[in-house]
């Protein structure tokens, strides 16, 4: 996926493997996201004045990792509309109608990448296409690489960050108020976040 820098992380629990230099062939594999302890996330500015947060409960994911051609690496992420999650039920209930995601019709949003590269010794992006509704458009998400470690079941991990900030309205997501004193209810900019733990499959 390309995800893949200098930086490692340790924990007592976990047998770690760091990754001081560029030999990092040993995560070349096909790997699966654990949502368990993933989190797919996004935040909005709301009323011009304050910034609201929220993530999806249900998705899956495959990535395939080129430790020794970072450029060779992919993702596809499915996402499940309807368990968009942002601590108040009316508003998701609002965020599945036909004024923002329409659930019932369009139950799943989807990310697949297309290629990806190298920017620094820290950062890796990924260019990709995302769909939401009827509508795909070309994204690129800059990714932090945070380490590898055997968990005490015996998997590889793997663990990075990312995000991306997109114009909701470019996905038909133009729903909107204006407020009294100027300005709109709703941000058009969104950001994306993602925080991925990943296993290899045996």
């Amino acid at each position: 996926m390309g995800l893949f820098s200098r930086k490692s992380e340790a924990t007592a629990t976990a047998a770690v493997t760091t990754a001081p230099s560029a030999d990092l062939a040993h995560l070349t594999g096909e790997y699966t996201i654990d949502p368990t302890h993933s989190e797919v996330g996004f935040s909005v500015r709301h009323a011009m004045v304050t910034t609201v947060r929220g993530q999806f409960a249900e998705y899956e994911g495959k990535l395939h990792l080129d430790g020794s051609k970072p450029a060779n690496s992919s993702a596809e992420v499915t996402i499940k509309v309807v368990s968009i999650d942002t601590n108040q039920t009316q508003r998701d209930e609002h965020l599945r109608t036909g004024d923002f995601f329409d659930a019932a019709t369009y139950p799943e949003i989807r990310f697949r990448s297309s290629s990806a590269e190298q920017v620094d010794d820290e950062t890796y992006r990924m260019h990709g296409d995302l769909t939401i509704k009827d509508t795909t458009k070309p994204v690129s998400i800059d990714f932090t690489y945070n380490g590898s470690a055997t968990d005490p079941y015996g998997n590889l991990r793997v663990g990075f960050e990312g995000s991306t900030t997109v114009n909701r309205s470019d996905w038909g997501l133009t729903y909107n108020a204006a407020l009294e004193g100027g300005g709109v209810l709703i941000s058009e900019k969104v950001k994306l976040t993602f925080d991925i733990s990943a296993i290899k499959a045996a």
